[in-house]
């Protein structure tokens, strides 16, 4: 079974999008089938070249970056909510795909949990 886990908060400021990451990582160390997707502002958590010093806070980056090797199968991004905060295919860390349709994405996948 195939669990999507979905981040929609910035990735600075909220511990809740931390959890889900923490989340996705502790179902995939149990070799879970687990795919996240950033919408809304979730979208700024794969920005390249993030600078959370300036915020006292590490950045997620760098996990992210690590998550095929961590068992995370896929990194889907909204493209809407992409174009909304002006963000192209070049400015996301590599390894992002982007997806149109929510709903269709969202139904490939048994279990999908959902911000809040």
């Amino acid at each position: 079974m195939h669990t999507l886990i979905v981040i929609d908060c910035p990735p600075y400021g909220s511990w809740s999008g931390r959890e889900s990451l923490d989340m996705a990582f502790s179902l995939a160390a149990f070799d879970q089938p687990v795919s996240l997707l950033f919408i809304g502002e979730g979208v700024l958590w794969l920005k390249r070249g993030q600078q959370a010093d300036a915020v006292a806070q590490k950045s997620v980056e760098r996990n992210l970056k690590a998550a095929a090797i961590f068992g995370i199968d896929a990194l889907l991004v909204d493209n809407a909510a992409c174009r909304r905060f002006g963000l192209n295919q070049s400015a996301l860390i590599d390894g992002t795909l982007p997806v149109d349709d929510l709903r269709a994405t969202m139904d490939r996948f048994d279990h999908v949990v959902l911000p809040g």
